[in-house]
Parts: C-alpha cells; structure tokens; sequence
C-alpha cells in the first residue's frame, strides 16, 4: 500500500542523514593517538571534556582493536586526562593500554563494558566537597565491566559495578542496588552502601568497609555470605587502595592504610555462596594434586 503524500515528499531515503559523528570528541582522540596506534609509543593528552560529549573513549577503544589488536597495548599507551563534567558512557568499552583521568564529575553509565582499560576519577582539586560523602558519577556505572581497573574517589549512585564480571573497582560509596548480579572481578566499597546491596551477585568478591557496622541491614543475603577478611583478602585490599590513593589522593583511603591493624577489622568480605563453594573445592583439589606429586 502507497500511502497519499503531500507533493514534493518522498517516500523512500533521499539524502544522508547528519549523525554527528564527525566532530564527536574520540576523533580528536584518534588523531592524538597516532603514535601509539601507528607506533605504539606512549602519549599523553589534555583536553577539557563537557557533558554534551557522550560515550567519550568508545571509537578509540575501536580503533586501538582493529589497528593494534585486543590486549597488545601497554598499560598506560594512550593517556587522557580530562577536565570538567563527562557525559554519560565515559569510558564505555575502554580497552586495555588505555587510561582515562578525570578531574570533575561524570554522569550515568561510566565505564560501561570496560574491556581492560583504567578509570581514574576525583573531583576538581578546587572544590571544598568531602569526597566519600558527595556524588562524582552517576547510576550504573561499570554495567557489564569485563576487565580493568577503576579508582572513584567520590560515591557512585545506583546500580554500581552491576553485571560485572572482571573489573576490579574501588569507590568511597555507593547507594542501592550495589554489585547487582556480580558475577566477577574484586570491588573496594570505602564507605556506606545503599539498600539491596549484592542482589543476584554470583561471582567474585566485594569488599565493604563497615564503618557504622550496620551494613547487614542493606545487604540482600539470598546468595551471599558475609565474613571476616582472610589473609589473601587483605593483600587484595591493600593493593587496591594503594593504588586509590596513588592516582586520586583519597583522604580515606590514606587513613585506612596507615591505621591498617584496626581499620582492615572493619572490612566484611562479601562472597556469593556458590562462588565460595567452587573456590574451596579448586583449593581441595590443588592440595590433593600437591599430595600425589610429593608421593611420586
């Protein structure tokens, strides 16, 4: 059926349409890459970012794939610092070799399927805001994380690190519905936690400072325990907030290290109950393998 149209209207694509593409911040990006993408020498870029640019760091992860190839960078390639307020996505899909520096704030969706790349952000060095009680990104961030690293000195809303499978984060809090269908990776939350923290969460461990020791309240404990740290843990947190403190000088993160004989006693482990399971049969059968080599 040709339905009757005004004259001089088509019914089929006459003319391109204008996407936008052209001018979106990563072309900027490709263009002061080349030299880690063509020789994959380090470089180092400074630019302001506004919250009108969006998915800021997808093409170039593109670009760094199919010119470089998945994994090959090293950490720390390509470089970006940023200053100012990111739009959503900031970061979506960063592959490895690439980190992102952000000096502001960022709005939802942060580090959506980050693929290996590294995720640093703080507020501006000028504003008087406490970090661990003040909002720096928004809802879902690290939706679906695969690997990397994330270093938040500031609260996420909700829905952090939600479907990760990989990443290893750290954050000074986050409101409701935190590590939401988790089901890898190692995530540091330095403060308070929203409501239903660790629904459906199947894999991986979290780490939750439970400052006001009333996490349990909030923590949805269908398929999670909740425990002691164990040595191994503590190695993993310190690494993680030495790190913290190294890339975004967290005043938090800093305390806890140098009181770490009475603060790391308020960390509670955050373990999927099948995921433990799995963990401890992998032990038994290491230690099973090391018998019969020793018998032989």
């Amino acid at each position: 059926y040709k339905p009757e149209l005004p004259e001089g209207s088509a019914r089929c694509c006459t003319q391109k349409q204008e996407s936008g593409l052209d001018s979106v911040l990563d072309r900027e990006l490709i263009a002061l890459s080349k030299e880690a993408l063509e020789r994959y020498r380090p470089v180092h870029i400074s630019l302001p970012i506004h919250n009108t640019n969006r998915t800021t760091g997808a093409m170039l992860s593109g670009e760094v794939v199919r010119k470089c190839g998945d994994g090959v960078l090293l950490e720390d390639t390509i470089r970006c610092r940023f200053k100012g307020i990111a739009g959503q996505s900031f970061g979506a899909f960063l592959a490895k070799g690439i980190t992102f520096e952000l000096e502001g704030m960022a709005n939802d969706y942060v580090g959506k399927g980050i693929s290996g790349g590294k995720i640093i952000i703080y507020p501006d060095r000028k504003a008087l805001l406490e970090a661990d009680q003040n909002i720096l990104i928004g809802n879902t961030t690290f939706y679906g994380a695969i690997t990397g690293e994330a270093y938040i000195n500031g609260v996420a809303g909700e829905r952090f690190c939600i479907r990760n499978s990989g990443l290893s984060a750290v954050v000074e809090g986050v409101g409701d519905h935190g590590c939401e269908y988790m089901t890898g990776g190692r995530v540091v939350i330095l403060g308070k936690t929203g409501r239903n923290f660790a629904a459906g969460m199947s894999g991986g461990i979290a780490y939750v400072y439970n400052e006001d020791r009333n996490f349990r309240n909030r923590c949805n404990m269908d398929m999670v325990y909740l425990e002691k740290l164990k040595e191994e843990d503590q190695d993993t947190i310190y690494h993680l907030l030495h790190n913290h403190f190294k890339y975004t000088n967290s005043k938090k993160a800093k305390m806890v290290l140098r009181n770490k004989e009475s603060e790391f006693k308020k960390f509670i482990r955050v373990i999927p109950i099948e995921y433990k399971r799995i963990l401890e049969g992998k032990v038994i059968e290491e230690q099973l393998d090391l018998v019969e080599a020793s018998d032989g």
